[in-house]
């Protein structure tokens, strides 16, 4: 079979899975794209739990993702942090489950919090914990936001997403939020550079047209829309956010870059 070395950046919420059901054909363009030599890396702004929870959900799904080939803004979050020094003290607003993945960077006593990292919350978040992030914001702390999507889609509807957190934070303390996942800029040249190439010569795929297409399209990749997840509720962000490709879903993807491929070598 001819392969293409492509490098594809794809999203999995709303793109390899939505409203907690795969989407179908998923797990098969993932192993027809490796057939035809492309390399894969999995971007995500999961913020609610660790790597590898994620990777044992994919896997019980059915689809092939591996640890190497996993970015989340965890993963962005722990090597931001180690980067700032010995002194970091961090107050963590993220759920149960992802709260010792920042244990390494909380202190014992009485050290002044350096960073406020913000996550998603649904389970350990109150007026304290709000109230103590703020306090430490107003102290001169730095906000880390893991990513700021305004809502979430689940099985049972949609919620509020850590970018209204994030929101009430920067509103409340004057400040700006450092952000760690999509679309950031920072994130998608980290992934690319895993595989070993650029950002502008990436394809990047996701349902999501304000993070996932626009992350992309502001990098110079190519990028393609799928019109699962989040895709419905997006068309007034389509209009001025405009993929290079659209396509039904992800199983389609396989042959989209192919053709491309193909077109480009004519």
């Amino acid at each position: 079979m001819d392969t293409t070395g492509e490098t594809i950046l794809c999203d999995l919420d709303g793109t390899v899975y939505s409203a907690g059901t795969t989407v179908d054909g998923a797990a098969e363009a993932i192993n027809g794209l490796r057939k035809l030599g492309c390399v894969i890396r999995f971007l995500t702004n999961t913020d609610s739990k660790p790597e590898a929870l994620i990777l044992s959900d994919l896997h019980t799904r059915g689809v092939d993702v591996r640890a190497t080939e996993l970015f989340t803004p965890v993963t962005a979050a722990r090597r931001y942090l180690a980067a700032a020094g010995s002194e970091v003290n961090v107050i963590a607003v993220v759920s149960g489950v992802l709260r010792e993945s920042f244990v390494p960077f909380m202190r014992e006593g009485h050290h002044p919090i350096t960073h406020v990292v913000v996550g998603d919350a649904r389970d350990t978040l109150s007026y304290p914990v709000l109230d103590e992030a703020f306090r430490a914001l107003q102290a001169g702390a730095e906000l880390v936001a893991l990513q700021r999507g305004r809502y979430a889609k689940r099985a049972d509807g949609d919620h509020l997403d850590t970018g209204a957190i994030v929101a009430a934070l920067e509103y409340a303390s004057r400040s700006t939020a450092v952000l760690l996942g999509k679309p950031s800029q920072d994130f998608l040249r980290l992934a690319a550079e895993s595989a070993g190439t650029q950002p502008n010569e990436v394809w990047v795929i996701g349902d999501d047209a304000t993070t996932d297409i626009a992350m992309g399209n502001a990098a110079g990749a190519t990028t393609v829309q799928v019109r699962t997840g989040k895709y419905p509720d997006q068309a007034a962000e389509r209009a001025t956010i405009r993929a290079a490709y659209s396509i039904d879903t992800i199983a389609a993807l396989p042959e989209l870059v192919t053709a491309a491929s193909t077109h480009a070598s004519d």
